[in-house]
């Protein structure tokens, strides 16, 4: 992608990769630039999504950001808390997580995931207005879908590896498939 292209794609919607009665529908923060400029879900090379989502065991092989659309042959879906593209998710405020996490339990209830999976925590604490809400499962159901929080798999969260964030998206595997 040139720069000039990336720039174009500022404020842009991706579609969401989405049917109803999906398992989990997985809900990221907002698209980045490559993948508004890309029409893929976490296209962004660094963004380690696909190969955590394959190492916990959601995928039988590691997935390209191309192939997103083969996720709803497994039950599972692409959505995101704000729908805009920016540069960073520091860019969209408070307010545009409220009206995107008040607009997301709508699509929930519509769609009727068993599950909602979160990528990224301070999203979902602003979202929904749980400012104590940690990783994992949370005893609020979205929409009447069960809600785990996952950590952002964007290159910036050093504080996670693909390793540790794979145990995590397996502890929601296993938690999923078991219920």
């Amino acid at each position: 992608m040139t720069p000039e292209e990336l720039r174009a794609a500022r404020d842009r919607i991706v579609p969401d990769v989405v049917a109803g009665g999906l398992r989990l529908l997985f809900c990221g923060i907002n698209p980045s630039l490559m993948t508004a400029a890309t029409g893929h879900h976490f296209a962004h090379p660094g963004n380690r999504f696909w190969p955590v989502l394959h190492r916990s065991g959601f995928t039988p092989r590691q997935l390209l950001p191309s192939e997103q659309s083969e996720l709803l042959g497994l039950g599972l879906g692409i959505t995101n808390v704000v729908a805009r593209a920016t540069a960073r998710a520091d860019e969209l405020g408070a307010e545009e997580f409220r009206e995107g996490g008040a607009a997301l339990a709508k699509k929930v209830e519509r769609l009727e995931p068993a599950w909602l999976a979160v990528v990224g925590i301070t999203a979902y604490r602003t979202a929904f207005r749980e400012p104590r809400a940690r990783i994992g499962p949370q005893d609020r159901t979205v929409g009447g879908a069960r809600v785990w929080v996952l950590p952002n798999p964007s290159g910036l969260n050093a504080h996670w590896t693909v390793q540790t964030m794979a145990e995590e998206y397996a502890r929601l595997h296993e938690a999923e498939r078991t219920s």
